[in-house]
């Protein structure tokens, strides 16, 4: 199982690149605030980000798992995404 910092770089590259965020990507941390505060994310980018979490994971992420409080910031989008790594 990768690391935190890991997992978080991976989420991070994940957000910039299905967002096409550009340099911005680069620029968040753990307590940046998504959902509400990065205008490219809305309910159809939620869907692209939750599909490539998926893939390049290799999870499935269930409908009734998904609140917005997993995508309240990229840390609690990480931690989302690492305890469905279990």
């Amino acid at each position: 199982m990768q690391s935190s910092e890991a997992t978080l770089n991976d989420v991070r590259q994940i957000l910039g690149r299905v967002l096409q965020l550009g340099e911005k990507a680069g620029h968040l941390n753990r307590e940046s605030a998504l959902l509400g505060a990065i205008p490219e994310v809305d309910s159809m980018a939620v869907v692209h980000v939750l599909t490539a979490i998926e893939e390049h994971f290799g999870i499935a992420i269930d409908d009734d798992d998904i609140s917005a409080d997993a995508f309240a910031s990229l840390g609690a989008l990480t931690d989302f995404v690492e305890a469905r790594l279990g």
